[in-house]
């Protein structure tokens, strides 16, 4: 179709409200071009209802229909919500049952959760924490796994809002210095409600290749 033909990947955000069916995955994998990946935004009953706890089957599924995908199966993206505080017990407990095959990546809506001790944690199992660049959201260029996920949410209103060069740059910089260290970047931008996610996803795509 044509954004794969534009672009070499996708976060798959409908995945977050409702589990999509194995034959949906499906499809998208064979629609799309052979280098093709996508990120799969996990469920918010995952994330903002069972926060993390008693979840292990409501994971199986996801992963069992996201497996769909084949070879284009990307990062799974774990969106915490904002009124959930650093708790290192919880985040490990989770972590552990995670499968050792996929990667997983996370983003934290509260800066108590970037310190140390949760870095550490997110080493030890190569998971990522998710460099988020939103006027809300807190902004911390850091790569705990072997890859980066960078979610543009949008620079002054969130979701809503356009990038100058100047800030894309600032990101082409850090992926470029990531590509040296053959780190894998994930970039998606989320600041679409008036249209400027595909042009400054565009924009930055020039700046790096």
């Amino acid at each position: 179709n044509y954004y794969s033909k534009e672009f070499n990947t996708v976060e798959v955000n409908s995945s977050f409200y409702h589990l999509p069916k194995l034959k949906t995955f499906v499809n998208w994998g064979k629609n799309t071009s052979d280098d093709f990946l996508f990120s799969v935004k996990v469920s918010r009953y995952i994330t903002h209802i069972k926060r993390l706890i008693g979840c292990q089957e409501a994971l199986d599924k996801l992963i069992t229909a996201a497996k769909g995908l084949g070879e284009k199966l990307g990062p799974f993206l774990f969106q915490l919500p904002p009124n959930l505080k650093e708790d290192k017990s919880r985040l490990k407990n989770f972590l552990e049952i995670l499968p050792k095959d996929y990667r997983f990546a996370f983003e934290f809506r509260d800066g108590s959760w970037f310190i140390k001790d949760i870095y550490d944690l997110l080493e030890e199992f190569n998971c990522t924490v998710v460099i988020s660049s939103s006027p809300k959201f807190p902004y911390r260029e850091k790569i705990t796994g072997d890859f980066c996920y960078v979610r543009m949410h949008g620079p002054e209103g969130l979701y809503c809002s356009c990038y100058s060069e100047n800030e894309l740059k600032k990101i082409a910089v850090l992926i470029k210095k990531n590509l040296k260290k053959n780190i894998e970047n994930y970039v998606y931008f989320n600041n679409d409600a008036e249209g400027y996610a595909v042009e400054n996803a565009k924009t930055l795509m020039k700046m790096v290749l």
